[in-house]
């Protein structure tokens, strides 16, 4: 059994000295990171973070005070550690790690890469820059009580995308608009409704009742005519929402009961969706005004954001946060519009009590504005102690790698509870390269089948190249023996072509594409299936032998999703992870440790019920831990299990 004791040998000490390291990230693991390494002997550091300080960053991220809210995290995060370590070279940058001027010769610089991410968007990007400089990476990530950390070095190791990661996924229309029935429907309707009414209108976040739902199967003629919404302004017309909103004035009142009233009665008449579903029961506003005298019913004790209120409550919440959002709506003057945020109060109580009214609509329990912001928010409970034992053990892979002693690294899981072996820290051996990864390969290739007359080149790049295969900029070029160019990163070169079909191009089945992202130094070459028989709102799948196709669910943490919301309120995870591990993390042993594919494998023999996660980015945790609070926001709703 080796141990860590006494201080570095000296050789490894001066190599701490001299190294350049670049931290990506300066929030709960960041924080810990930063001052880790310059007590263990780091002197030239990097940070980058994009995010400024919130105050509900303060319970864990120690290197912030209240004073420095709204402040840059890197920028404050380096004057905090040079307070306690003079000696440190510290460089911080406010910005984006996904910005062109981080190119590959920008990750040369270092000697090790550090991630402190919060989102997978970010994650993918650094994990190509460093395949593509040739630097090792040190992956990491906490979920509550969960958390993981691994090493990705170029053609030694899986890289963070050689294993699949359980895409995010959008509930289906008719769900969010005509049938919720789990609180986090509501709270995404409730999202997309302060887009429609505040923000960027989007034909794919419409709130109002879907009368093409297939499962309604009802006659509109007829629903229109049985239908009983009153006629006074507010009355359901066929206009968008923003619009109809405007030529009310914002008017609250008249906002409530076309939701909850008009727009309810209006899928009354749908008359097959309540067969076998509860019917929805439509608010009035005058009704829940009469109860204005009477003592408004709260749920829960403690803090102000954990209580329920009662409907009268969050009808006056709704009103208050209207005439808020209109006020700020008005002084950023004609054509503004509002971007929501969950730490923006506002937009939050918006939030909160359109989806707690829809709840109690559909006969749903209600959410305190804390669980609502758990979920709307896509945050992971976040646990001080993890974040600090991941931090301490990026610092002990660093090491290895500096001391040349890369075949001792380790991804190392940390549990919730103890293994068989009474283990909370679990060692596995990394794992190679996956052979059918689309980014580490040799020759990276996938297959996607999509319909070449319905998808149009703008989803090609968005949706396809940019969403699901991460780059940043692609250029496009068909392999059709005359190099035709579909799409340029060069600002308007190619504009024209964004709202063509593929198969104006000549796109058919069989057709080869060529991608290439310069900044990420990464070419994918995609070959088209043509199909049209995918399901209903699927845009595109891949097959073939890409990562997308994700094996059986079994994971250390005993396989569960770690997911955004089910039907209770939000809770930490109560995941474990059932391994085989004999070793201790700080004993580095022999070659009969099992690789974490083993670990899963074995672990999913003691599978026992534990109860969900609700927590961001929708992942079984079997090799990586991917937490989108984010940012992202790409804003996609992560499945439920």
């Amino acid at each position: 059994m080796a141990e860590l004791v006494g201080p570095l040998r000296k050789q490894l000490a001066d190599s701490l000295s001299s190294c350049r390291v670049l931290v990506v990230g300066a929030g709960g693991i960041g924080c810990e990171l930063l001052k880790n390494l310059v007590l263990t002997g780091f002197k030239n550091i990097e940070v980058i973070d994009l995010d400024t300080i919130d105050v509900s960053n303060l319970n864990r991220q120690f290197l912030f005070q209240k004073k420095h809210v709204g402040k840059s995290k890197a920028q404050v995060a380096k004057e905090s550690v040079l307070r306690f370590c003079p000696s440190a070279n510290i460089t911080a940058y406010h910005d984006s790690i996904m910005n062109p001027d981080y190119n590959v010769e920008f990750f040369r610089n270092f000697q090790l890469v550090m991630n402190a991410l919060d989102n997978r968007a970010a994650r993918n990007h650094v994990n190509r820059m460093c395949l593509a400089a040739d630097i090792p990476l040190i992956e990491s990530g906490t979920a509550g009580y969960l958390g993981q950390v691994t090493v990705i070095k170029k053609g030694q190791t899986e890289c963070y995308e050689c294993q699949p990661k359980p895409t995010q996924k959008t509930f289906p229309g008719c769900t969010i608009r005509n049938t919720p029935s789990e609180p986090i429907h509501c709270i995404v309707w409730a999202k997309y409704l302060f887009n429609q009414l505040f923000g960027e209108e989007d034909a794919d976040q419409e709130v109002s009742p879907d009368t093409a739902d297939p499962e309604a199967a009802w006659n509109p003629a007829d629903a229109a005519a049985r239908a009983t919404a009153s006629d006074q302004d507010g009355d359901i017309k066929r206009v968008s929402t923003k619009e109809w909103a405007r030529s009310t004035g914002y008017d609250p009142i008249k906002l409530f009961n076309k939701l909850f009233k008009d727009d309810i009665m209006y899928l009354l008449t749908m008359d097959k969706l309540w067969k076998k579903r509860k019917a929805p029961l439509p608010l009035e506003w005058e009704e829940i005004n009469q109860l204005a005298g009477s003592q408004e019913q709260v749920i829960g004790s403690g803090l102000k954001d954990q209580q329920v209120l009662g409907v009268q409550g969050y009808a006056q919440l709704f009103q208050h946060s209207v005439e808020t959002l209109r006020s700020q709506l008005k002084e950023k003057g004609d054509g503004a519009e509002l971007v929501w945020d969950k730490d923006d109060p506002p937009a939050m109580d918006f939030v909160t009590a359109a989806s707690n009214l829809r709840m109690n609509v559909f006969s749903m329990n209600m959410k305190s504005r804390f669980d609502v912001k758990s979920m709307a928010g896509n945050i992971i409970p976040a646990i001080a102690t993890t974040n600090a034992v991941i931090a301490g053990l990026i610092v002990l892979e660093a090491l290895k790698i500096l001391n040349s002693d890369f075949e001792q690294c380790r991804t190392i899981f940390l549990n919730k509870q103890p293994n068989p072996r009474k283990k909370l820290l679990v060692p596995c051996a990394l794992d190679p390269p996956n052979a059918s990864c689309y980014v580490c390969a040799s020759k990276p290739e996938v297959t996607v089948k999509l319909n070449v007359h319905k998808t149009m080149v703008q989803a090609l790049q968005d949706k396809i190249l940019k969403e699901k295969f991460g780059m940043v900029a692609p250029d496009v070029q068909i392999e059709d023996g005359k190099g035709t160019i579909l799409i340029s990163s060069e600002e308007g070169e190619t504009e024209a072509n964004n709202n063509k079909f593929l198969s104006d191009f000549g796109i058919r089945n069989g057709s080869r594409l060529q991608a290439d992202d310069f900044l990420q130094d990464y070419t994918l070459l995609v070959n088209v299936i043509h199909s049209e028989e995918l399901e209903k709102d699927v845009e595109f799948e891949v097959v073939g032998d890409a990562p997308d196709k994700a094996p059986a669910p079994s994971a250390p943490e005993e396989g569960k999703n770690i997911a955004n919301g089910n039907k209770d309120s939000a809770q930490p995870s109560t995941s474990s992870k059932a391994a085989v591990e004999d070793d201790d993390v700080l004993l580095v042993d022999s070659d009969e440790e099992p690789s974490s594919s083993t670990m899963d494998t074995e672990s999913s023999n003691r599978k026992r019920k534990h109860h969900d996660a609700e927590t961001d980015d929708a992942s079984s945790k079997r090799k990586r831990l991917d937490q989108q609070p984010a940012d992202d926001d790409d804003e996609d709703i992560i499945a439920l299990d």
